[in-house]
């Protein structure tokens, strides 16, 4: 390495060339010129000394599409032939900086993403746990670089079931997918090449012992159940429209819907807490889950598929129960809903109470609601507890920016549906009553007796929680089982769809091996 004299503005008198155009380089990016100014520009990844670090992260960069990321944005091969090319201190230094800022890429789209979620779908408002880049190199310049880069994908059971899955059916789809598709619908006692086709699906999905059947037999039927559980569809056994469709879509499309569950599971990297609730949308369930195990799971009920009607998605903190509760209409359901119908009706809504801004009920006849528009509407709107009331007898707050919450309902016709977006936006569960004793539980011998006390007053009770509990709304359309069976939802809201068109943009794309 040849060296040379200069002045540099911190008052050094001389620096090598090397790093000089190590200090330049850096200079366009904060974190990697602080990274460099406090080693005084001595690099980490050119000296003779750092080649196991090279390969390293080399190996990592052709080894990312495991991972669903773009291995064009590392474009490994180049770096290859730049590492091999660069002679002079000039050339050293520029490969320097920018095997960092690979790095840096690298490490924060395997942590935390490739996209920044609500760039994609609105409704994502997730706050995605971005680590400090200068931290995050600097640990990397302190450790062992193999055990480090193994470190930085999500540890969390999910993400590693997902891996397992995308690399089994990438070798699947080099070796023909799923195999012909299955032509109308099928019920136990058909026979013929379309049983035939549906079989051997089933058997290459993992629904199946491999047999030689070619009729619909009470294999084939309980094939086809087990397929409809991981689906989510009504398991009757019988191959309708519904059931068809789902057993149609290619292995590519499905390997979409696992590469773009990986992303998600990049986006909530973080811990969960060993007690947390989970909630996911396209599943249309609500789930406790204490350390890592399932304990209590309910039906539930999603906002309505119209655009503004959507559930968000974003993670809180569960802090208290309201028993009993009144329903404080929110504002767009009062203008949009009730507005037009008391302008034609003073007395339309009568279940529900109109108040002031100092929560004092008004006398419905003394108000012309004619005179008053979405904007210029004074009034709030309250519905007393009730076994009417539109939240039920129970809702489960974590107050957040979305006015989102858990809660009971009077509509329990809606749970035996198999899609069930009708909501507002809120969630509505199917068992409140056992989701509420699960919860009280942690901090009362009695739940029950303690919670049908408060109930049985009629009156509006707060119970806080001693251990608030951590709340996940999620959106996941493919998911695995603790066995690693993965499941598969219908895109209800079309995010998925969304997120993986802005992955392919990115590079991402679906692979076979050995096809």
């Amino acid at each position: 390495m040849i060296a040379t004299v200069f002045s540099a503005p911190q008052a050094q008198a001389q620096v090598t060339a090397f790093k000089q155009a190590v200090a330049e380089a850096a200079a366009r990016d904060d974190d990697l010129a602080a990274f460099y100014r406090a080693r005084e520009f001595e690099g980490i990844w050119t000296g003779n000394r750092d080649r196991s670090r090279r390969n390293a992260l080399l190996t990592a960069l052709s080894d990312a599409g495991n991972h669903g990321l773009p291995v064009g944005r590392y474009d490994p091969e180049t770096l290859r032939a730049q590492v091999a090319a660069a002679q002079t201190p000039e050339q050293l230094g520029q490969l320097e900086v920018e095997l960092s800022r690979v790095f840096l890429q690298y490490a924060t789209d395997i942590q935390t993403g490739v996209l920044i979620p609500r760039q994609v779908v609105n409704e994502i408002r997730r706050e995605v746990p971005y680590r400090n880049r200068l931290a995050v190199l600097q640990g990397f310049a302190q450790s062992s670089p193999t055990g480090f880069l193994r470190s930085l994908p999500p540890s969390s059971p999910e993400y590693n079931r997902l891996l397992r899955a995308k690399l089994q059916m990438e070798q699947q789809l080099g070796q023909g997918g799923f195999g012909p598709e299955v032509s109308g619908t099928l019920a136990p006692g058909a026979s013929g090449e379309q049983v035939i086709n549906l079989r051997n699906r089933l058997i290459t999905m993992g629904f199946m012992e491999r047999n030689a059947t070619q009729t619909y037999d009470a294999s084939v039927q309980a094939g086809v159940q087990r397929f409809q559980q991981a689906m989510g569809l009504n398991h009757d056994g019988v191959v309708g429209e519904g059931t068809l469709r789902e057993l149609n879509r290619s292995m590519g499309e499905r390997l979409q819907g696992v590469i773009v569950a990986m992303e998600r599971e990049r986006w909530i990297n973080r811990p969960r807490g060993d007690r947390h609730v989970w909630v996911n949308l396209t599943d249309f369930t609500a789930r406790i889950v204490d350390n890592g195990a399932v304990t209590f799971q309910t039906r539930s009920v999603i906002g309505a598929r119209d655009s503004d009607r959507q559930s968000p998605e974003f993670s809180d903190v569960m802090e208290f129960m309201v028993i009993n509760p009144s329903w404080y209409v929110p504002r767009s359901i009062i203008v949009n809903e009730y507005l037009p119908r008391l302008r034609a009706n003073s007395h339309a809504v009568s279940h529900l109470e109109i108040t002031d801004s100092r929560g004092r009920v008004v006398n419905r006849g003394a108000v012309n609601f004619a005179q008053y528009n979405e904007r210029t509407f004074p009034y709030s709107m309250r519905q007393p507890p009730s076994r009417g009331n539109a939240l039920g007898l129970v809702k489960f707050m974590f107050p957040n920016q979305h006015n989102i919450y858990l809660h009971d309902t009077p509509a329990q016709n809606l749970f035996s549906r198999e899609v069930r977006a009708f909501s507002h936006g809120c969630i509505r569960l199917d068992d409140p009553f056992d989701f509420a004793y699960a919860l009280l539980a942690k901090q009362t011998s009695d739940p029950r007796g303690f919670f049908h006390s408060r109930l049985d007053t009629g009156r509006e009770t707060r119970v806080d929680l001693d251990q608030p509990v951590p709340v996940h709304i999620i959106y996941r359309t493919a998911f695995t089982s603790v066995d690693g069976t993965m499941n598969y939802r219908r895109d209800i809201y079309n995010r998925d769809s969304r997120i993986w068109s802005a992955l392919s943009r990115e590079g991402v794309a679906v692979r076979s091996v050995g096809g």
